[in-house]
C-alpha cells in the first residue's frame, strides 16, 4: 500500500529546524524541507541533473518519506525546481502542492514533456539496446506527471495564505521566469520568519520586471549560481558578434535554450539585432513545441514583464518574433532540418543539452566544423553544455561518441539568474537583516564566494549549506 501524506504528526515541542535535501554544494535537486514542530514543508521538489552521481540520486530512496511531508511549496516551474513531484506523488503523497498561478500553467507543460521525453528515451534505449538496465525504464511517466497538477493550489503574489498548520506563507516576484517567486514563511511561537530566494532574476531586463526585495527574516536561504561573477555588461554585442561569425561560417548556428523565458529573451534580442541591422537575418528555427506554449503564456500573464501585450499578438510588430521564424511542431518537420543547409539558427531544447530535441540537431551537426553552437545560461557540472565548454573532443548522444569539430561558444549576459552584483542588490532591500544565511544552489566557488562576500560587505553570518545537513531554526 503506498503512502499517504499525514496531516499532522510533528508535535509541536520538536524544535524547528531546515533540512537541505538537494541543490547544497551544487545547482540542481532544489529541495528543502522546513520542520515547525506542527508540520513539514517542503519547498521546492526538484530533480537532479549534471553528473552520474547527481542523477542516480533520483533513483535512490530519499532520506525522507512522503508521509514525513504535510504540504510542498514550489518557487517556480523549472525541472530542477519541480521534476521530483511526480515522483513523490507517485510514492503517497496526497497534500496540497502550493505554487503561483503562472507555475501552475507552466506545470503541465514542463512535467508532461520531461515525462514525454524519459519515456521515448527508455524505449529508444531499449530498441537500441545501449542501456545498462534491461529494460530500461523512465523516471516517471506521462501519467505520473498527470497525477500531480490535481493537488495543484495556487496563490497570487503578496497575498498571504496556509499551506499546513500554523504556518503563513507569502509569494513574492523573483523575476527569474514567469510566476517565479521567492517564498516567506512564518510560524512558531516565538515567531520565525524563514525566507526562500528562490532563484532570482535580474535587474532592468526588457522582459521580466525586478525582483522584489523582502523586508526581513530571521534566516534566508539564497540561492549563489552566479555568486562568484558579473554576467557580461553588454550580452547584444556579444551575441551579434558570434551569430554573424556563425553565418560568415556558412552553417548552423544550434543554440540550446531552456523553453521557459531563455528561448523568449533570445528570440527578443535576435528581432531586435535583425531590426538595427546589426546581425544578418537568416532562417531561424524554434524546434520546442514546448516554448510555444510558454509564449503564449505572457499574453496571459502581462503583469510579470513589460512587454507591449497588443504587439505580442502582431506577428511583424512581436518582438519575440524574427524576420524568417518558423515554429517546429513535429518530430518529422524536426528531422527534415537535418536535410537543410547554409547558415541558420536551431534553437531547441533542453538549455544545458542534457535532452530533448537538441541532443538530434547536436548528432547530426556537431562533428561538422561549420557548425557553431552557443550557449546563453548556466551550464552545470557533468551536463554536456558544460562538457562542450571545458573542451569535449567527443560527446555521448543517443549510446554513441560523436567527435566535436563544431565551434562552442557562450555569452553569459542572457542568463536568468542574478550576478553576484545584483544579488547583494537584492539582499541590501532588507530592512532588517537576517540573523542566518545559508548558500543553496550554487556550486563551491560560487557559494563560498558570495558567502564572503555578504560577510565582508554587510556582516553578516554566513553559512554554506552541506547536502543532508540539518541546522536549527531558534538561536540562530
Amino acid at each position: 500500500m503506498p503512502l499517504m501524506s499525514r496531516t499532522v504528526s510533528n508535535t509541536s515541542t520538536a524544535p524547528p529546524t531546515v533540512q537541505f535535501l538537494g541543490a547544497a554544494g551544487t545547482v540542481t535537486g532544489s529541495k528543502h524541507l522546513v520542520r515547525t514542530g506542527k508540520a513539514s514543508v517542503l519547498l521546492d521538489c526538484g530533480m537532479f541533473q549534471g553528473l552520474k552521481e547527481l542523477r542516480e540520486r533520483n533513483w535512490a530512496k530519499s532520506p525522507v518519506s512522503v508521509s514525513e511531508i504535510d504540504a510542498i511549496v514550489v518557487s517556480h516551474a523549472h525541472i530542477d525546481h519541480t521534476g521530483h513531484l511526480p515522483l513523490v506523488v507517485r510514492q503517497g503523497y496526497r497534500g496540497p502542492i502550493w505554487c503561483t498561478p503562472a507555475t501552475a500553467e507552466l506545470l503541465p507543460i514542463l512535467l508532461l514533456d520531461a515525462a514525454k521525453l524519459q519515456e521515448e528515451d527508455a524505449e529508444h534505449a531499449n530498441r537500441k539496446g545501449y542501456s545498462r538496465h534491461v529494460p530500461a525504464l523512465p523516471l516517471y511517466t506521462v501519467q505520473d506527471a498527470q497525477n500531480v497538477f490535481k493537488l495543484l493550489h495556487t496563490a497570487p503574489f503578496g497575498e498571504e495564505f496556509s499551506p499546513a498548520e500554523g504556518v503563513r506563507t507569502l509569494f513574492r516576484r523573483a523575476g527569474h521566469i514567469l510566476g517565479s517567486a521567492s517564498i516567506e514563511l512564518r510560524f512558531g511561537s516565538p515567531e520565525i520568519q524563514l525566507a526562500f530566494s528562490g532563484d532570482l532574476g535580474r535587474f532592468g531586463r526588457e522582459i521580466l520586471r525586478d525582483p522584489e526585495p523582502i523586508p526581513q527574516a530571521d534566516v534566508l536561504l539564497l540561492e549563489s549560481t552566479y555568486g562568484d561573477r558579473v554576467h557580461s555588461p553588454d550580452p547584444l554585442a556579444d551575441l551579434a558578434g558570434v551569430v554573424t561569425e556563425a553565418a560568415q561560417r556558412g552553417g548552423a548556428l544550434i543554440v540550446p535554450a531552456f523553453a521557459v523565458d531563455r528561448t523568449q529573451e533570445l528570440l527578443w534580442a535576435l528581432r531586435r539585432l535583425e531590426d538595427q541591422k546589426r546581425i544578418p537575418v537568416v532562417p531561424v528555427y524554434i524546434d520546442s513545441p514546448m516554448a510555444l506554449e510558454v509564449t503564449q503564456l505572457y499574453v496571459k500573464y502581462s503583469g510579470e514583464h513589460r512587454l507591449p501585450v497588443d504587439n505580442l499578438i502582431e506577428p511583424d510588430a512581436n518582438p519575440l518574433c524574427c524576420h524568417r521564424q518558423k515554429w517546429i511542431h513535429s518530430v518529422d518537420e524536426s528531422k527534415a532540418l537535418n536535410g537543410q543547409t547554409g547558415p541558420m539558427i536551431i534553437v531547441s531544447s533542453s538549455g544545458m543539452a542534457t535532452g530533448g530535441r537538441v541532443l538530434h540537431h547536436l548528432e547530426h551537426r556537431v562533428s561538422d566544423p561549420h557548425t557553431t553552437v552557443l550557449f546563453v545560461g548556466y551550464q552545470a557540472a557533468g551536463t554536456r553544455g558544460r562538457l562542450l565548454l571545458e573542451g569535449a573532443k567527443t560527446l555521448r548522444l543517443h549510446g554513441r561518441d560523436v567527435p566535436v569539430n563544431a565551434q562552442i561558444r557562450s555569452v553569459e549576459g542572457f542568463s536568468g539568474h542574478a550576478d553576484r552584483a545584483e544579488m547583494l542588490r537584492w539582499l541590501g532591500g532588507f530592512q532588517r537583516p537576517p540573523r542566518k544565511t545559508y548558500m543553496v544552489h550554487g556550486e563551491g566557488p560560487a557559494a563560498t564566494g558570495l558567502a564572503q562576500v555578504i560577510h565582508d560587505q554587510f556582516g553578516w553570518e554566513t553559512h554554506v549549506a552541506e547536502d543532508g545537513e540539518v541546522v536549527p531554526l531558534l538561536g540562530t
